[in-house]
């Protein structure tokens, strides 16, 4: 997520049509005119609407303080390769230039930006699903790993916020504690190609559409290189409960998912058995990066941020107990 200082500078520019002036310098690469991209959501990146004769896309967007061009350009790079070899996900949408992706200047900074075409179908939450419904999930996952397998990107590596941890909460002994020993048992774990690769970062229902039981995955803003079984943990975070096992109202979804996810790849029980160690080190990530982006509360601060940040506040509560709790195990 960006600093919520981030995203209320964008925020603060959102006109109450939806519009703003810095979305309208970015679509301006694509060739749309202002007044165009209509706000829908910022976190880990601004996210705009573009309504367009072939189809509805989405302009996407992050300030050049938050991330560089380089991770823009390998998940642009990475989706476009994807959609051609016949994975089923958002293709990337050329500029007027024909590069997938645009740094442009505007009012508030340069920003690095993409379009992608929507996905058809609808999104999904965990109470829709079903065991065919959850195989398919697992085999889309797969598929996803399975084609990005042999590519070459410069996609950072996760589980990089560990590092922070130590500093970033070193008033936490007791979590501290916990994270480096999660950390050591991440650094035994093998790396070999069956195991680790390019993952998406965040294959949960809410970045699938689903249409007539066919997938189409979005939001690759977190793609990276890290474990495969890290990315279905990360995935089946819904499915999952405080101490990072399946719940029992989810476990027949969760096993159903594993099913698919072999139907098109090995998964074996060595991998299965770790996937609550990467919730742990999930839960340890998401607690620094929320901590990162929280910052210190100002008396300036919108309701809507004071109403975010203690939401936020109540998630890295629950991440911390997670990780603690998976490290005690």
């Amino acid at each position: 997520m960006m600093p919520l200082t981030e995203i209320d500078r964008l925020k603060r520019t959102v006109t109450p049509a939806w519009e703003s002036p810095i979305a309208d310098q970015v679509a301006a690469a694509w060739g749309y005119p202002a007044g165009t991209a209509k706000w829908w959501r910022s976190s880990a990146s601004h996210v705009f609407v573009l309504p367009d004769p072939s189809g509805k896309r989405y302009l996407r967007f992050v300030p050049d303080a938050y991330r560089g061009a380089g991770p823009i350009e390998a998940v642009s790079a990475l989706m476009d390769r994807l959609a051609a070899d016949g994975t089923a996900v958002v293709r990337p949408v050329p500029d007027q230039t024909g590069a997938l992706t645009a740094t442009v200047t505007t009012t508030l900074g340069p920003m690095h930006a993409m379009v992608v075409e929507a996905a058809p179908g609808e999104a999904l939450d965990a109470d829709d699903l079903t065991a065919d419904r959850a195989r398919a999930w697992g085999a889309a996952l797969a598929s996803v790993h399975e084609g990005a397998a042999e590519l070459d990107t410069d996609l950072p590596e996760a589980f990089t916020e560990l590092a922070e941890i130590p500093d970033r909460f070193a008033d936490d002994p007791v979590l501290v504690k916990a994270a480096a020993s999660l950390s050591k048992r991440l650094a035994g774990l093998p790396r070999d190609r069956t195991r680790f690769g390019i993952v998406h970062g965040d294959f949960e229902l809410d970045n699938l559409a689903w249409d007539a039981g066919r997938t189409t995955a979005f939001d690759f803003d977190e793609a990276a290189r890290s474990w495969y079984a890290a990315d279905i943990a990360y995935a089946l975070r819904d499915l999952t409960g405080p101490d990072g096992n399946p719940e029992a109202a989810h476990r027949e979804h969760f096993q159903a998912f594993i099913t698919g996810y072999r139907s098109v790849r090995p998964f074996d029980e060595g991998d299965l058995a770790n996937l609550r160690l990467f919730a742990g080190l999930h839960a340890a990530c998401s607690l620094a990066r929320i901590t990162r982006a929280l910052g210190a509360p100002g008396d300036g601060d919108p309701e809507w941020m004071a109403e975010l940040r203690a939401t936020l506040i109540d998630m890295a509560r629950s991440h911390r107990e997670l990780t603690v709790t998976v490290a005690e195990a």
